[in-house]
């Protein structure tokens, strides 16, 4: 790709600090990790190389792509040092030779306070997705980078050159620092057709349901603002019979793995997130992301949306709005470099008719009763038994329409008492 054209021969030939600027999905994995395993002394068993990612999820894929490209140096050892799951087993993993180390900030200076790992011999320093620790762990990041030797060669790579990324250039790194930079105009949103759609708020969940019910079979992610918004939505995915699963913050690491292994491996079609999981979620094959909230930031859009078109695969970016939100669109056309097109929501007839579907499925995917005593099924069984399948299929449907439809009695208002 453009920016490992770009990144490995500076990686490799040079030995000024890196600055690379690259929109998300773009192979950056591949830019830093191919030249520092070239670069690892084999027969020097300390720590190296420190490789630093805002997240667990991030950290994890960085560390099995590294174990994937080095399959065929068995000599060189990497440890994933990330967050959520217990410390101890890390120590020990430690404690045996190690060149390469995989973390996210938090548990790196926790490790450094515990003695625990060495960065007194480290000769390079990777900070992927930059942008995002400098906002997030700032505090942590510091004490990194205070601990290591000054003599360490840093590599940032980012999506965005915020003040804060320029901040930490002229703090941190050398004035010989080298700048790279992929298409930035066009690679991190090539093959995604940007989209949004007005809805009212009553109506956001049905609008919804009724796209996810347009792409079967297809994987995709939904973007919320918050835990408590993706929880919600997720348990409303799940009463309507979607294959889908929550991921946030504050799940256990154990079930963050699981839901992403169901992901991966195509056990589960959605997956609800919020903007923390988007930096971590490197899924083949996701044909659609969707906003069900406006992002806060530019940033998050391109991470959100990078999600979907990866490796020259096409995508949809489906933004949901209130009419009010309509208005930021313009801002995030002029920022980002992209132009959206309104997405035609379903018509009320198509959405009571997919509401009717999903009510069908429900009926479908429960599980029998075993409970149910016997004499019961049997009088149901008599009430029925006259009827043809066709027939019981139209009276049902004809009861749960009229039952779905508001209630069309008028009521009169109370008559006033005569003084």
């Amino acid at each position: 790709t453009d920016i490992q054209k770009k990144s490995i021969p500076v990686v490799l030939q040079q030995k000024e600090d890196l600055v690379a600027l690259a929109k998300t999905g773009t192979g950056k994995t591949a830019a830093f990790g191919l030249p520092l395993l070239q670069l690892i002394d084999v027969t020097n068993t300390h720590i190296q190389a420190i490789i630093l990612a805002p997240t667990r999820e991030l950290g994890h894929q960085i560390h099995a792509n590294l174990v994937s490209f080095a399959a065929e140096i068995p000599d060189i050892s990497i440890a994933a040092v990330c967050g959520g799951i217990p410390i101890k087993p890390q120590i020990e993993r430690l404690k045996t030779p190690t060149q390469i180390v995989v973390a996210t900030p938090g548990r790196l200076v926790d490790l450094i306070e515990r003695e625990a790992i060495n960065v007194k011999n480290v000769n390079y320093l990777v900070l992927d997705e930059a942008d995002e620790m400098v906002t997030a762990l700032k505090t942590d990041l510091d004490s990194i980078i205070k601990a290591i030797p000054k003599k360490c060669r840093t590599l940032l790579f980012t999506a965005t050159l915020s003040g804060a990324i320029k901040q930490l250039v002229n703090n941190y790194m050398s004035k010989e620092v080298v700048w790279v930079d992929a298409d930035m105009a066009t690679v991190g949103h090539q093959g995604i057709d940007h989209q949004y759609v007005v809805v009212a708020p009553i109506e956001k969940l049905d609008v919804l349901l009724h796209f996810l019910s347009t792409k079967p079979n297809q994987r995709g992610i939904i973007f919320c603002k918050t835990k408590a918004a993706v929880n919600k939505l997720a348990k409303n995915l799940a009463i309507n019979k979607f294959s889908s699963g929550a991921l946030h913050g504050s799940l256990t690491q154990g079930i963050r793995d699981r839901i992403m292994n169901q992901f991966r491996e195509g056990h589960i079609d959605i997956l609800v997130a919020t903007d923390l999981a988007a930096r971590g979620i490197d899924v083949k094959e996701i044909a659609y992301v969707v906003n069900y909230h406006l992002p806060d930031t530019y940033d998050a859009y391109v991470h959100r949306s990078g999600r979907t078109a990866r490796a020259g695969a096409k995508g949809l970016s489906l933004t949901i709005l209130q009419e009010e939100e309509v208005q930021d669109i313009a801002d995030f056309e002029q920022e980002l470099g992209i132009s959206f097109e309104r997405y035609q929501k379903a018509d009320a007839k198509s959405i009571e008719e997919n509401k009717t579907l999903l009510w069908a499925k429900k009926i479908f995917k429960t599980k029998p009763n075993r409970a149910i005593s016997g004499d019961l099924k049997g009088q149901v069984r008599t009430v029925f038994h006259h009827l043809t399948k066709e027939e019981l299929i139209d009276k049902i449907l004809t009861l749960h329409l009229a039952e779905s439809k508001p209630s069309t009695l008028k009521i009169d208002a109370p008559k006033k008492r005569k003084k």
